[in-house]
């Protein structure tokens, strides 16, 4: 599935755009594969996960950033203990 990923912060910098390889997980990285196939994005490990009701927006916080992650296809991440805002 294609994702957006966006740091979020004073030092946001670039988005990255890619497939989702492995979900966002508590406790495990978030790796997406660049468009090229040969070059993946791993973030640190995930220590809270918080998902908008009804958008496909995630907010990821890691050992040592905070993520937007944009689900632009049409399918939903599975993740699990996600709590949902509204």
């Amino acid at each position: 599935m294609d994702v957006l990923l966006q740091k979020m912060g004073k030092k946001a910098g670039r988005a990255v755009v890619g497939r989702l390889l492995r979900a966002p997980r508590k406790g495990a990285v978030v790796v997406i594969e660049f468009p090229d196939g040969l070059h993946e994005y791993v973030t640190t490990p995930v220590k809270r996960i918080l998902r908008i009701v009804g958008q496909g927006t995630y907010y990821l916080q890691t050992a040592n950033s905070r993520y937007r992650l944009v689900v632009q296809s049409g399918e939903d991440v599975v993740v699990a203990d996600a709590p949902a805002a509204k």
